[in-house]
């Protein structure tokens, strides 16, 4: 069973940047598309981005696009969420999410493709 752990929220400035980090419990991630979501209180929670298993390709939501960039290591079977320019709009509890790789209908900011979910971490961008 994959679990997930955030960590690396916090409070910043607008204009400055955090790394949101998700260590994944499975053998490989591979295996896994693994996404990034955020959630405002009264708000949906929205798809940030997702870098799929296997061929790792990476998907930003466009809010995000040209600030934000995921990548992995697999060595340590982390996710990782580099966040710059943060803009108060930015302030959420962010989560990490995985799902089964391989669908051949995947839609990245679907909340339906991830079957397992961390905790989240809050980021509070405010001066």
């Amino acid at each position: 069973q994959v679990q997930l752990v955030e960590s690396g929220g916090g409070l910043v400035q607008p204009g400055g940047s955090l790394r949101l980090s998700c260590a994944v419990s499975a053998d490989t991630l591979n295996f896994y598309n693994i996404g990034w979501f955020r959630q405002v209180p009264g708000k949906e929670r929205e798809g940030v981005s997702c870098i799929s298993g296997w061929e790792g390709t990476t998907y930003y939501a466009d809010s995000v696009k040209g600030r934000f960039t995921i990548s992995r290591d697999n060595a340590k079977s982390t996710v990782y969420l580099q966040m710059n320019s943060l803009q108060p709009e930015d302030t959420a509890v962010y989560y990490c999410a995985a799902g089964v790789y391989g669908s051949k209908w995947f839609r990245w900011e679907g909340q339906y493709e991830y079957h397992k979910w961390g905790q989240g971490t809050q980021v509070t961008v405010s001066s």
